[in-house]
């Protein structure tokens, strides 16, 4: 009776772990759509009547992101909030594209590992674990048809460190993984973080804090 429990036990807790990310489908597909009439709510999204469903529900065309901003990088996401189709399938990429030096700044995706693949030019790329692991950071130059894996909810970045425009493309396991820029949602949060927090946690004084609190921290995801 004991192994009964047990087995119990495991089984419960492998279906919570197998729920903690995006549900896998029960049908073949579940079109997003902001209408709940003649609706199905799942996973955040209402499915379109599968008899209306049709080929551009599956298709987006990605234009070349404007890297002229502070950053010099621009993200275009596709995600289910951009391409329908995706809701319910776990999936879901972005384009980046570099100026010359141009960054995409330390970030998470707390829904979502990613895989990056470098399609044109070279990047420098890296992530930092986690407190655990005594936060260690794997970095890695990258060229042209290289790949990378950043993992789920880990703080990572890349960096063009060539004289040429750079594009990757990145894969996410997740429909809608989510963003956080570190320093966008410590710097620039609304309402702002006490500054005492920030002085404490940084350990610098109030003034450095101030200033960076007033910097306009440029959100290169939208």
């Amino acid at each position: 009776m004991k192994v009964v429990h047990f087995l119990v036990a495991i089984l419960a807790l492998a279906s919570s772990v197998a729920y903690a990310y995006d549900p896998s489908p029960l049908q073949d597909f579940c079109v997003a759509i902001n209408d709940p009439n003649d609706g199905v709510f799942v996973n955040g999204k209402f499915c379109k009547d599968p008899k209306l469903v049709t080929a551009e529900d599956f298709f987006k065309h990605v234009e070349p992101g404007n890297t002229r901003n502070p950053l010099g990088s621009k993200v275009t996401p596709v995600s289910v909030t951009e391409l329908v189709g995706l809701n319910t399938l776990g999936i879901s990429l972005a384009r980046i594209d570099f100026a010359p030096k141009g960054l995409n700044p330390p970030h998470t995706h707390p829904r979502g590992s990613e895989i990056l693949i470098v399609v044109e030019g070279t990047l420098l790329v890296g992530f930092v674990t986690s407190n655990q692991d005594n936060n260690r950071l794997f970095t890695k130059v990258l060229n042209k048809g290289d790949v990378f894996v950043f993992p789920i909810g880990l703080i990572h970045f890349q960096l063009n460190v060539g004289n040429v425009n750079v594009v990757a493309i990145a894969a996410l396991s997740s429909q809608n993984p989510g963003v956080i820029t570190i320093a966008n949602a410590l710097f620039k949060s609304n309402p702002p973080i006490s500054p005492y927090v920030l002085t404490k946690a940084f350990q610098v004084d109030k003034s450095v804090i101030d200033y960076l609190q007033k910097q306009p921290w440029y959100n290169n995801n939208n």
